[in-house]
């Protein structure tokens, strides 16, 4: 994939490799599998169900190990660093979007969002909290627990979590998927428009054609092998 030399690589997949072991076989999602992420890049990643779009997520973000090849973020091998090493990064440098939000669920909105900062060591972690939920229109339901909330709040906390820490690379995983349509759309409508004040490199993985359009790039994954399908000039 030929990309412009004007932003730098953040992220970058080389020869990747994924396999698991079954009784009597192989089986194999990908192979010689290769990526180039730029800094402020937005990028969609589509392909059927099945075909590995969050095992290639979890590999990008350090949660899980290729089987052959390496994940480079900021230049640094992901495959060379002990599981403390990888933690660290991503507590620092990565923020996640999940389909089913993740909230933990004995905690406020505020404290939801109030935790992650912590765990960087924010000494503003309460006011910077309360920030990001005004941000995303929370601000009179900080208090309110994720039972407590609508779906759309909940990934609207998410959102106001992810955004919160200043994350260099955000991983969105079919952040509609648990929404109704109107819904989804204004959740999608502020995570672009946070995503474009922020600045911050956006892998969106989704089977939505209409949701992945919004994005600079679009890649397919199928059969083991991402073919690029969309580019927009970037801003």
């Amino acid at each position: 994939m030929t990309l412009p030399t004007d932003n730098k690589i953040l992220l970058e997949a080389q020869n990747v490799a994924k396999w698991f072991a079954t009784q009597d076989q192989r089986l194999e999602l990908f192979h010689d599998l290769n990526l180039k992420v730029l800094e402020g890049e937005t990028l969609a990643i589509v392909g059927r169900s099945g075909a590995g779009k969050s095992t290639l997520l979890s590999l990008l973000a350090g949660l899980d190990q290729p089987s052959s090849g390496d994940i480079l973020l900021q230049g640094r091998s992901l495959a060379k660093m002990d599981d403390a090493t990888r933690a660290e990064l991503r507590a620092k440098q990565i923020s996640f979007i999940f389909q089913s939000f993740h909230l933990l669920p004995e905690l406020s909105a505020l404290d939801n969002v109030r935790l992650a900062l912590e765990i960087q060591g924010n000494p503003s972690a309460v006011t910077e909290a309360k920030h990001w939920l005004n941000q995303v229109g929370l601000g009179q339901r900080i208090d309110h627990f994720p039972a407590q909330l609508s779906g759309g709040e909940q990934q609207r906390v998410a959102i106001a979590r992810a955004f919160a820490t200043r994350p260099s690379l955000l991983f969105a995983d079919e952040p509609t998927g648990n929404l109704d349509e109107d819904t989804g759309q204004q959740i999608i409508e502020q995570l672009f428009a946070l995503n474009k004040q922020e600045n911050t490199t956006l892998i969106l993985i989704t089977h939505d054609l209409d949701l992945a359009a919004r994005c600079q790039r679009c890649v397919s994954l199928h059969a083991g092998q991402l073919h690029e399908t969309q580019r927009q000039a970037m801003s």
